[in-house]
């Protein structure tokens, strides 16, 4: 595991994961928020969204956190050798964002570009409301064309994914994934 995709909802705790996993792994924890957000929630122009992502995918070591299914997805999926999917629930999705807006709200949090704290965004509750009608199939697609060289997890609570980072933490030698 040296390349590693974690995606799905948000509000899932695919962030939290992707960076609890770095810190356990010492693998740089790459986020694509940071990447596409500019201060004040501005997005970023594609081209240099499409720059900074190819940098970051080049790297020889990253665990990469977010979606983005219109933006470089090719290269990320070959690039990668482990995904790991979180196919959480829409009531764990949106439960997860509220107790994020409320412990976050008008603060940045870790993963964020800088400039663009936490908020109520209507737009965004709508995203997650319909991730699993709208965005899960085209990550199903998306999954669709790993090779079965690449090891493909799936977390469909977050005990699941707590107990992989208790297990993964337990295995003595990981200092070798440094």
């Amino acid at each position: 595991m040296q390349r590693v995709l974690v995606m799905g909802s948000s509000g899932s705790g695919k962030s939290t994961f992707a960076m609890r996993l770095s810190e356990i792994t010492g693998i740089p924890f790459v986020s694509l928020d940071a990447l596409f957000w500019k201060p004040g929630w501005v997005e970023s122009d594609r081209a240099e969204f499409r720059e900074r992502v190819t940098e970051a995918a080049r790297q020889p070591r990253w665990i990469m956190d977010g979606n983005f299914t219109s933006h470089l997805v090719q290269l990320r999926r070959d690039a990668s050798d482990t995904v790991i999917w979180f196919d959480l629930p829409r009531r764990t999705c949106m439960s997860g964002i509220v107790k994020r807006v409320a412990r976050s709200y008008g603060r940045v949090r870790p993963e964020m570009g800088e400039g663009c704290p936490e908020r109520i965004d209507f737009k965004f509750l709508r995203y997650v409301w319909t991730f699993r009608e709208k965005q899960r199939p085209k990550l199903l697609a998306y999954f669709e064309g790993l090779r079965p060289d690449q090891t493909f997890i799936t977390f469909t609570d977050r005990m699941q994914a707590d107990h992989y980072l208790r297990e993964l933490a337990m295995i003595p030698n990981r200092a070798s994934m440094h």
